[in-house]
C-alpha cells in the first residue's frame, strides 16, 4: 500500500484495509510518503520487501507521481491498483473508486447552496453514490495477467 502519511483520510483507509486484508489472509505492507521525493524509496521499499502488488491511494502527492510509479511497477512487473480512472488511463492495472466526475458535479451543488445563503455546517454529509471499474487491457498483456471475463463483464469501462 503506497498512501500519503500525511492525510488523515488515508489513515482510516489503511486501517479498513488491514481489516480487510488480515480477513482474507492477505499480508498488506504499508509504505507512506509525505512528499514527492518519497515515493521512490517506498518503491524500492516495497521491492524489497517482496511486493506482488501496489495499491495506491490516492492524492495529489500520489496522483503527482503516477507516471512514475507506473514504470517503476512496469519495469519490475507489478500490477498496480488505483482508486481513479486517471491512474488506470495512465497505465495501472485497475482502479475502484468514487466517480470524481460526478463528485466534483455534486460538489457544484454544495457550492450552490453555500452562495445562495445555506449554512455549511447545516449541509449533509454525502458519501460517493457513483462507483466505477476501470480495466486497463494493454497493461494486463504488458504484465501477462488474464483478466477473468466475470471482471471484464462487471468494468465500467475496458481499456484496450
Amino acid at each position: 500500500m503506497l498512501w500519503n502519511g500525511n492525510a488523515s483520510g488515508h489513515r482510516l483507509q489503511l486501517q479498513e484495509m488491514e481489516r480487510a486484508t488480515s480477513a482474507l489472509g492477505i499480508v498488506l505492507q504499508s509504505f507512506p510518503i509525505r512528499t514527492a521525493d518519497d515515493v521512490q524509496g517506498s518503491l524500492h521499499a516495497a521491492l524489497q520487501a517482496n511486493a506482488q502488488a501496489i495499491v495506491t491511494m490516492d492524492d495529489p502527492v500520489v496522483q503527482s507521481q503516477r507516471a512514475r510509479i507506473v514504470a517503476f511497477a512496469m519495469a519490475q512487473r507489478l500490477p498496480v491498483m488505483s482508486e481513479f480512472r486517471p491512474a488506470t488511463e495512465a497505465g495501472t492495472l485497475m482502479s475502484y473508486g468514487p466517480n470524481q466526475i460526478d463528485l466534483w458535479r455534486r460538489s457544484a451543488a454544495y457550492v450552490d447552496k453555500i452562495l445562495r445563503g445555506a449554512s455549511p455546517a447545516d449541509l449533509p454529509v454525502e458519501q460517493p453514490i457513483k462507483f466505477e471499474l476501470v480495466v486497463n487491457l494493454k497493461t494486463a498483456k504488458e504484465l501477462g495477467i488474464a483478466i477473468p471475463p466475470s471482471v471484464l463483464a462487471t468494468a465500467d469501462e475496458v481499456i484496450e
